[in-house]
Order: C-alpha cells, then structure tokens, then sequence
C-alpha cells in the first residue's frame, strides 16, 4: 500500500487537475435518487464537489492523501483515504456509485450490492487501445476489453453504454467505455 500511495501522490503532484466534473456524471446524475453516494478513486474531488453540490452525502474515496487534501471539508462529504485494493464497500447503502477513470474487477460485484434498490452506477474508464494510439504500454489489468463493462452490470438495467474513442488530459486519443445502469 505504501508503494501505491506515494506512486499515486506523485502522479497528483505531477500531472494537470481535473476541475471539469465527468460529463457522464453530468448528464446522468439526475436518473439517481439525491441520498448517499460514493465517488471511487475521486482524486482530488472534481465529481465529489459536483455531487455534493446536487445534495448527496458523499463518500470520497482515494488511496492518495496529496488528491484528498484537495477535496473540500465539508458536512455533506466524507473523505476517506484507503487503498481500493483492500476497501470493502458496505451492501445496500448507496444511491448512486461514480467511478470513472479507475477499474478494480474485485469491487463490482461490491458495488452491485452496495446500490439500493433504485441505485444508479456511473462507471467510465479505459479499454485496451490495442496499439490503434502510439501511447505508452499500460498495464492490461487496469484496462476493459471490449464489452467487459457491459457484461459486469447484467441483472441491472442499463440506462446508457458507449464505447468510444475520446482524448485524455494529455491531449491523446484514447478508448473508454462508459455504462449508467440502474439496480431495480
């Protein structure tokens, strides 16, 4: 873990800051009942922040203490600093989940069970590019193939799912895919 939070600080120190909330949060947000909501590896809050503003509770999660410093102190939000590898999320408890740039296959069936009934999934990450973009090798567990997002939300009802190429912070051509689902 300690290796993890000082890679993850470093990259916070490093690389340029997200202010823009996710424009799939954005839009979708209002498909999710206003309750508790839990934003996962929220980096510096830039969908915290949002969420809050719109009248969750929320649950800021990161494993980087440089990220969550950025994230503000407030009544309405709970900034906790843990490693996603070890982090448990609590069954039944949410409304909505976010979690955009990050994949941890061992949380999805957590947050499948965490959502209450009616709870909405916000989920957005990478794909593997395939070497279609001349980007630097990633590491393939920390990317979805194609349709893996889709197949891990079964049983939910999908709202929206996209594949698509995008452009990163960077300015680098990228492939995410994205899925609003929705637990009945």
């Amino acid at each position: 873990m300690i290796e993890d939070k000082q890679r993850w600080n470093e990259k916070y120190l490093e690389k340029p800051k997200q202010e823009n909330v996710s424009a799939l949060v954005e839009k979708y947000i209002n498909h999710a009942n206003v309750g508790h909501a839990i934003d996962l590896a929220c980096g510096t809050g830039r969908n915290t922040h949002f969420l809050a503003l719109k009248g969750f509770e929320v649950d800021a999660v990161d494993i980087s203490d440089v990220a969550l410093k950025e994230v503000k102190k407030t009544s309405s939000i709970n900034k906790i600093d843990a490693d996603l590898d070890k982090y448990n999320i609590a069954p039944n408890k949410y409304d909505l989940i976010v979690n955009v740039n990050y994949l941890n296959r061992r949380l999805v069936s957590q947050m499948k069970e965490a959502l209450k009934p009616g709870g909405v999934v916000i989920f957005e990450t990478f794909l593997i590019a395939h070497g279609d973009f001349k980007l630097p090798t990633m590491n393939l567990d920390y990317l979805l193939r194609k349709n893996e997002l889709l197949h891990y939300f079964i049983g939910l009802d999908v709202i929206y799912y996209e594949e698509r190429i995008d452009t990163n912070l960077k300015g680098e051509r990228v492939k995410v895919a994205s899925i609003v689902a929705k637990k009945a």
